[in-house]
């Protein structure tokens, strides 16, 4: 029986690069490829663009955009347009972003339930080619809808995902959205809290957790090396504990040894700060929080993420050989 299976990629190759692994990735049975958007650096929707274009039946999805800086009519015609190049294979994976580098363009992240709330309510229905008015805190459009020149005049099937941290967060997304990008960095155990969370919120509408999809970023760094793999996953972990430290609260790291790495660590990182402060990433928090190792190492613990109620990884290969880890969760 195969297994669902994704890829997430970011920003550590070269962009044409990225083509050949989703080429790949879907000869091997890969159900999906998600493209990070985080930094100021590599945006999502352009690598999106190009997978659509060169693939046929792989799944597309951002992981995740911010709900911030698009307008509500940009937003909307950007993934109408991407499901023009790849109809019925996009995905809209949407997130509350961050601070410090939300704060850092002028963004004040006010009320995130809110504005995501309004967010993804009014993107549903212009994306259901509905005419809409609609007056919020955070979204106000008078009359107005999406304008097909060419192309299918039906409403289009983007599911909507938010990539959800904090308890409030991933409630309200069992209420309003067809899935969760559950976050990586994380125990599998995590997930518990975050599917009654998920149940909570859906049963306001009439579901439960099973109605929602549960796909879960994990970082998983892949080398016939188990101490290369856990080197190359150590230098990932000292970066992201210390620029988003909700997510090092969620991993269950303490907040002293964020502080330390901090303290080495500039924004953006250095490859030398990284150097300096990697040794305080221990083996236990790889073990912990991400796939690592060999193969079969690996495979091993991501099978737990799924235990715990994942339903289909997304695979962010903290290596340098993406087509390694492609080959060792295959499913054809």
């Amino acid at each position: 029986m195969t297994e669902r299976v994704a890829l997430y990629l970011q920003d550590a190759h070269d962009l044409r690069d990225g083509l050949d692994y989703v080429k790949y990735a879907e000869e091997r049975g890969f159900e999906a490829v998600w493209q990070a958007e985080s930094r100021l650096v590599r945006d999502a929707i352009v690598p999106m663009a190009a997978y659509a274009a060169v693939t046929d039946e792989i799944k597309v999805g951002s992981g995740v955009i911010n709900n911030w800086t698009r307008n509500i009519g940009l937003l909307a015609s950007t993934f109408l347009t991407l499901d023009d190049l790849a109809p019925n294979r996009v995905i809209c994976g949407i997130g509350a972003w961050w601070d410090p580098l939300a704060k850092n363009v002028g963004i004040n992240r006010r009320k995130p339930l809110l504005a995501m709330k309004e967010t993804v309510l009014v993107m549903r229905r212009l994306l259901a080619l509905e005419r809409v008015t609609f007056h919020g805190e955070f979204v106000n459009v008078d009359n107005i809808a999406l304008d097909v020149v060419h192309g299918r005049r039906d409403p289009r099937n983007v599911p909507i995902f938010i990539g959800a941290t904090g308890p409030k967060m991933m409630e309200l997304t069992g209420e309003i959205c067809d899935g969760v990008v559950m976050n990586y960095c994380v125990p599998p155990t995590y997930n518990i809290k975050s599917l009654e969370l998920l149940d909570k919120g859906a049963r306001k509408t009439g579901r439960t957790v099973d109605d929602i999809d549960r796909p879960q970023l994990v970082v998983c760094s892949v080398d016939r090396d188990h101490d290369k793999a856990y080197d190359a996953t150590r230098e990932l972990l000292t970066q992201y504990l210390a620029q988003q430290p909700h997510i090092a609260k969620a991993s269950g790291v303490s907040m002293d040894t964020v502080h330390d790495i901090q303290s080495i660590l500039g924004w953006p990182a250095t490859h030398e700060q990284v150097q300096a402060a990697k040794h305080l990433v221990t083996d236990d928090v790889i073990d912990r929080v991400t796939a690592s190792g060999t193969p079969e190492e690996a495979k091993e613990k991501v099978a737990e993420y799924r235990k715990y109620g994942c339903t289909s990884p997304i695979l962010y290969s903290a290596g340098a050989d993406i087509k390694l880890l492609i080959d060792t969760f295959a499913q054809k």
